[in-house]
C-alpha cells in the first residue's frame, strides 16, 4: 500500500513540518470557525439575553483574540497578561471577563485602568481593592461573585473546581448573604450584577452543571428576598470536554445546555425571579481539537520483551498535560498513513524526566527515525502551557485553513532563552 500524507485543513503536516520545523503547533482556522458558529446558532441566537466568552487559559495568541472577538465572542481572562494581549489584539475592553483567586493589586488596578467590562471576584480582599482603586479612579466597575457550588464533576481532581474545599470561590453559607453580597452592595464604586460558577473541565455529561445551577438559582432566590437584590447575571463557566480519545465524547452545544437553560427558565418562573443574563465560557471546546502538534522521531530503543521507547524532538515542554493529568493522547505517522499498524510503542519526550512520556503504549505503522508523528486535540492547554524546561525554545504555531498556512507565532530561538537575563 502506498504512503499517504496526513492532511489537516487542506495541508500536508509533512510539508509544514519541513518549512516551518518541529514540534510545530498547527491550528485549524475552519475548525475554530465551525465551533464559535455552533455557539451562535444554538446558544446566542436560541436563547436571547446571552453571552459566550472565549476561555483565553486554553490557548490565547493575538491571532486568537481577532477570531473570535470577530465572530462575535467576549473574552474570559485570567491575568493582567492575558488582559494586555486582549488589548493589543483590539479587543473592546468592555468585551473582557477577569477571574482570578488571587488577583495582584496591580492586576486589579490594570482592570480598572483599561475599563474590563466584568470582574469576578473571589474574596474580600479584591473586593476591597477594586471598590478603592475604582473611588480613586472616580469610575464604578461592574462585578460578579464567583460561588462554590459544592457539586462533584466527576473529573480529574486536578482539574475538578467546583467542590466546596476548593481555592476558588466564596463557599455557600451563611456569610456569603451576609458579609459578602451586602458588603458588595454597600460599595461605592462597585456595582453587584450577578453570580458565577465553574465546576470543572473536560466534562461529557452536564450534571454537575445542573446540580450547581439548583444552587444558584437558590441563592438568587434567598438574596432577593432577604436583600432585595435582583440577579441580572449568572455565569456559568465552560468545562464542556472534547475528544482525546477512543471513548471520549464531546457534546453539542445543544445537547449539553439546552436542559441547562430549560432548567434556568423553569426555576425562575418557580421562584418568580427574572431570567438573568446567561454567559458562558468555552476554552477547550473551541480550539482543543482545532489543534494537532507534529515532531520528528530521533531516537528508537527496543526493551526486550519490556517495550518500544521512540523519542521525539518535543516533550512535556511544550504538553505537560500527561505529566499534570494523566491526560491520554491519539497519534499517527504524518508520512504513512496508509499503512496498517505493526507495532505497539511508547513516545517520549526529550526532557530529563522520567515522567516526560507523551504517549503510552500506541499501536502505529513501523516506526522509524525521521518520521513525522502528529498527536491530534492539542489546541487547548498545550502552547499555553509551555514552558522552557531544560532550555527548549517554546515551537512556532501556525494556523492552516483551506490549503494555505500562515505563522501566528514564530519559534524561539536560544537567544530569546537569555534575552532577559544579566
Amino acid at each position: 500500500m502506498d504512503k499517504q500524507e496526513l492532511i489537516f485543513d487542506g495541508c500536508s503536516m509533512t510539508e509544514l513540518a519541513a518549512k516551518y520545523g518541529t514540534p510545530l503547533y498547527v491550528m485549524s482556522e475552519s475548525s475554530i470557525l465551525e465551533r464559535c458558529r455552533e455557539i451562535k446558532k444554538d446558544f446566542l441566537e436560541k436563547y436571547p439575553n446571552t453571552r459566550a466568552a472565549f476561555a483565553c487559559k486554553a490557548f490565547q495568541s493575538l491571532e486568537i483574540c481577532r477570531i473570535v472577538t470577530k465572530e462575535g465572542l467576549s473574552l474570559d481572562t485570567v491575568s493582567g497578561g492575558e488582559i494586555y494581549t486582549a488589548f493589543k489584539a483590539g479587543v473592546p475592553m468592555e468585551n473582557l471577563y477577569f477571574h482570578g483567586n488571587n488577583k495582584s493589586l496591580e492586576e486589579i488596578r490594570m482592570a480598572v485602568d483599561y475599563r474590563v467590562g466584568r470582574v469576578v471576584v473571589d474574596n474580600l480582599y479584591e473586593l476591597e481593592a477594586l471598590n478603592d482603586y475604582a473611588r480613586e479612579k472616580n469610575v464604578t466597575m461592574k462585578i460578579l461573585y464567583r460561588i462554590t457550588p459544592g457539586v462533584d464533576s466527576h473529573t480529574h481532581k486536578f482539574i475538578s473546581t467546583g467542590q466546596l474545599d476548593s481555592k476558588f470561590g466564596i463557599p455557600l453559607d451563611t456569610r456569603v448573604t451576609g458579609a459578602y453580597i451586602k458588603k458588595a452592595l454597600d460599595m461605592s464604586n462597585l456595582e453587584l450584577m450577578g453570580f458565577h460558577f465553574h465546576v470543572g473541565s473536560q466534562l461529557a455529561v452536564n450534571d454537575s452543571h445542573l446540580a450547581a445551577l439548583a444552587v444558584a438559582v437558590n441563592l438568587m432566590r434567598d438574596v432577593k428576598n432577604s436583600l432585595g437584590f435582583e440577579t441580572q447575571e449568572l455565569n456559568i463557566g465552560g468545562g464542556i470536554g472534547i475528544h482525546y480519545v477512543e471513548g471520549d465524547h464531546r457534546p453539542t452545544v445543544s445537547e449539553f445546555l439546552d436542559p441547562v437553560m430549560k432548567e434556568l427558565y423553569d426555576k425562575c418562573e418557580k421562584h418568580g425571579l427574572a431570567v438573568p443574563l446567561v454567559t458562558i465560557e468555552p476554552g477547550r471546546w473551541i480550539v482543543g481539537e482545532a489543534g494537532i502538534t507534529l515532531y520528528t522521531v530521533g531516537s528508537i530503543k527496543e526493551i526486550h520483551n519490556i517495550r518500544k521507547y521512540v523519542g521525539v524532538d518535543g516533550g512535556m515542554a511544550d504538553n505537560p498535560r500527561p505529566g499534570l493529568y494523566e491526560a491520554k493522547y491519539n497519534a499517527v505517522i504524518a508520512n504513512k498513513m496508509g499503512l496498517p499498524t505493526k507495532e505497539k510503542v511508547t513516545i517520549a519526550g526529550k526532557c530529563c524526566e522520567s515522567s516526560d512520556i507523551l504517549i503510552w503504549d500506541i499501536e502505529l505503522p513501523e516506526v522509524e527515525s525521521g518520521d513525522i508523528l502528529a498527536v491530534f486535540s492539542t489546541g487547548a492547554y498545550n502552547y499555553s502551557m509551555a514552558s522552557n524546561y531544560n532550555r527548549i525554545p517554546r515551537p512556532a504555531v501556525v494556523m492552516v485553513k483551506d490549503g494555505s498556512d500562515r505563522l501566528i507565532v514564530r519559534r524561539e530561538t536560544y537567544e530569546d532563552l537569555i534575552a532577559k537575563e544579566i
